[in-house]
């Protein structure tokens, strides 16, 4: 099996939840077999106090289909 591994940033005006998957569903666009995430970064913009917006940076992992290595 073979895994490769992306970096994206997925972001949300809700919370860091919804930009995980939002980074997800960004990914499985145009990659396919998504195995997992690694979030490697949380941060919000903060405006008047408040947050304004979420970003996660997250490498996403996937499996490769293909001839097998022997």
């Amino acid at each position: 099996m073979i895994v490769k591994v992306i970096e994206v940033i997925g972001s949300s005006d809700k919370g860091f939840t919804e930009a995980t998957e939002n980074a997800v569903a960004e990914a499985a666009r145009t990659v396919s077999n998504i195995k997992s995430i690694y979030i490697k970064h949380m941060n919000a913009n903060v405006e008047d106090n408040k947050i304004v917006s979420y970003a996660v940076n997250a490498k996403i992992s996937f499996e490769v289909k293909g001839k097998e290595m022997s």
